[in-house]
């Protein structure tokens, strides 16, 4: 309650301040109601509701319907249904991953001509190109990204110190932080915990060390790191590329993570998922994107910090995006254009970086305080920063969501129940080969 009456609070501090300040939107909007889906948590949904408001509140006679969903898989099924019942939001926010299954049917109004027309109220400048890249349908920019992330290693800073274990820097490699995880994998009388050791003495682990999922996504950056790829070609992609001797030694290295005894097993997860533990002060590390951070900040039992994604040969790591998407069917594009503008302006970015939630797609607010927020955690945020040069995209492919389903079954199963590596690798192919098939790539 308290962070949700903090990010509300902030509509009054940017009204005061002058909130329309830099805003590029003409001065006389349509007066029309914006209809805008989006899904998130509940400080994020409190900030989405300041935004509306603040725009209602600097041009009168606007308005926002919000329309909330409970989850990401909650507003995908209802953008496919509205768009299907012809019944669309006028704007919604979705994942790059995710936006291509709407593209290639045509459900989305492009953008191109609307930021050449904008007058430089928005101009592509503005944003990192990672992001205006991975929202790019067969030349067309279809979307405007809200935010851009990466994965990172959030980690227990209070264990480390109270193990005196040295805290992760910059460059460190796979093995690093599996040796890190087995040094912080401790029993309740704090001693380390190797593995077969809880089952065979009876002592269960009270701190594991390491919570990573066993997704493509996860993966990639690995392979990427370790000089390898995900498939066989980036832009028109018919087959993963698992077989390769870089891509098996992630792979391989991946599914050890259970034998040696440094993740929780799936029980444990189903019991309690790994946000959960991290915030119990069970998870010494979890890699997760930027979203956990609101979560993360209510945290007032131990101090907390993140750290850069270990590394093989090289950086390398996956980007999240989410971005406006304006639907062709919408009757009210000039007026959603123009609540475009204003929540992706300096003020509105400004808004929404203030959750923790997102890492701004606008590089002016990401550089500014509003994002590194000096003196709230976490205090190395410019990580996140760091690591958008090394950033690369999954491919943009219309049935890209029913290739991470399928792997991530395959890949769960592996993980806790250790399935050979070779097994593992031609069940992926044979999986997703069909779906690749069924697949439109923005060429």
């Amino acid at each position: 309650m308290k962070r949700t009456a903090a990010v509300l609070s902030l509509l009054t501090m940017f009204t005061v301040a002058g909130f329309t300040a830099g805003c590029g939107a003409d001065a006389e909007p349509a007066a029309e109601a914006v209809s805008l889906l989006v899904a998130g948590t509940p400080d994020e949904l409190a900030a989405y509701r300041a935004l509306a408001a603040a725009y209602e509140q600097a041009y009168p006679g606007t308005s926002v319907d919000l329309i909330e969903a409970s989850s990401a898989k909650d507003l995908m099924t209802r953008v496919s249904t509205s768009v299907a019942g012809n019944a669309a939001p006028d704007l919604f926010l979705i994942n790059y991953r995710n936006f291509g299954q709407f593209a290639t049917k045509g459900a989305l109004a492009p953008m191109t001509a609307r930021l050449a027309a904008s007058g430089g109220s928005l101009h592509d400048k503005d944003f990192y190109p990672q992001a205006m890249g991975a929202f790019r349908w067969r030349g067309e920019q279809m979307c405007l990204p809200q935010n851009i992330s990466s994965l990172a290693v959030y980690y227990n800073r209070s264990l480390f110190t109270k193990y005196q274990v040295a805290e992760p820097v910059a460059g460190w490699h796979w093995n690093d932080m599996v040796a890190t995880a087995q040094a912080l994998t401790r029993d309740a009388g704090g001693q380390t915990v190797k593995a077969g050791e809880p089952e065979a003495a009876g002592v269960p682990v009270a701190v594991h060390g390491l919570g990573i999922t066993p997704e493509l996504i996860r993966l990639a950056p690995l392979i990427w790191s370790n000089g390898g790829d995900i498939v066989d070609d980036p832009a028109a992609p018919t087959r993963l590329t698992l077989d390769t001797p870089e891509a098996r030694q992630v792979i391989q290295d991946f599914l050890e993570l259970p034998r040696i005894g440094v993740v929780p097993s799936d029980l444990e997860v189903e019991t309690q998922d790994y946000e959960a533990r991290f915030a119990a002060g069970k998870l010494a590390m979890f890699v997760s994107s930027r979203r956990v951070t609101t979560a993360f900040r209510a945290i007032t039992g131990f101090e907390w910090d993140v750290a850069p994604l270990p590394q093989y040969r090289s950086p390398a790591n996956i980007l999240h995006s989410d971005a406006y998407c304006m639907t062709k069917a919408s009757s009210r594009q000039n007026a959603a254009w123009h609540f475009l503008e204003y929540a992706l302006s300096d003020p509105g970015a400004t808004l929404m970086a203030k959750t923790g939630r997102t890492v701004p797609s606008r590089t002016s607010v990401a550089t500014s305080p509003a994002f590194l927020s000096p003196g709230t955690p976490p205090a190395r945020s410019q990580i996140f920063l760091d690591t958008i040069p090394a950033l690369r995209p999954v491919p943009t492919i219309s049935t890209w969501p029913e290739i991470e389903d399928a792997t991530g079954k395959i890949l769960e199963n592996a993980f806790y129940h250790g399935d050979p590596l070779d097994k593992v690798i031609a069940d992926l192919d044979a999986a997703t080969r069909p779906i690749f098939q069924r697949g439109t790539a923005a060429r």
